[in-house]
């Protein structure tokens, strides 16, 4: 089963990698840097929902 928070992490991340491709391609070094931190910020709240996961199953 997965929460709210594993898959809007995981929407970020691919949102991010998709920016930060599109200003590696383009030479805009802005998007690509916001493209790694919405990518970074993905991979955070995914965690965040992984953890809440396991502490559901534990209980």
């Amino acid at each position: 089963m997965v929460n709210k928070d594993q898959v809007k992490g995981a929407a970020k991340q691919a949102t991010g990698a998709v920016k930060e491709a599109v200003g590696k391609a383009t030479g805009n070094r802005s998007t690509e840097a916001k493209g790694k931190a919405e990518k970074t910020a993905g991979k955070v709240q995914k965690g965040f929902g992984d953890v809440k996961e396991k502490v559901k199953k534990a209980l």
